[in-house]
């Protein structure tokens, strides 16, 4: 069964991309989910290398834990917020210890415009190609959040959008499974 990372590109807990994100694993079965929460990372400096902060440490070790990771982020001022570049940056150090390296991920991302995060999922690949994590090329996932379409109980109910985000699920673990074989045996 493959362990999956979820990463929130968002710090804000009423965050529309947290949301969706607390629905994916719903949507996959014989998978396990893993929370990998970016909010408590203080500013990446690299004079803490060799002696890190003990959240940055928990942080590196969670997604060195994963098969693989989703990332579902918002788009602020046209590219990824800082906390998820914070993130990698946290990540992706000290040098040669790069926790993304052949580390395949899955992006996606929600917003109130029907393709609000397709800035920000760009420069998210540009980001993670550097960092030699294979990244799903498709389905691109540009979800429209629509308030309507969830229930009291947070449940999506809108079928079309549950459609994409079940495509986009299935997709990601077919990627992560794929991938996590391939940078097993390398």
């Amino acid at each position: 069964m493959p362990r999956i990372g979820i990463i929130v590109g968002s710090i804000a807990e009423a965050s529309i991309n947290r949301k969706i994100a607390r629905i994916l694993p719903s949507l996959a079965s014989d998978v396990e989910f893993v929370d990998i929460d970016i909010a408590k990372l203080p500013l990446y400096d690299y004079g803490l290398d060799g002696d890190w902060p003990a959240v940055a440490t928990e942080f590196k070790e969670k997604v060195e834990s994963v098969d693989g990771i989703i990332i579902v982020t918002p788009e602020y001022s046209r590219s990824i917020p800082g906390a998820l570049k914070n993130a990698i940056d946290w990540a992706s150090r000290p040098w040669g210890q790069n926790s993304f390296n052949g580390r395949p991920v899955a992006i996606m991302g929600a917003s109130i415009s029907p393709a609000g995060t397709a800035m920000a999922q760009q420069h998210l690949r540009n980001i993670l190609a550097h960092s030699d994590a294979p990244t799903l090329g498709q389905p691109e996932t540009f979800f429209h959040y629509r308030a309507d379409a969830f229930g009291a109980d947070g449940s999506l109910q809108d079928e079309p959008q549950l459609a994409v985000l079940t495509n986009f699920v299935e997709a990601a673990v077919a990627h992560i499974e794929r991938n996590a074989r391939v940078a097993a045996h390398a």
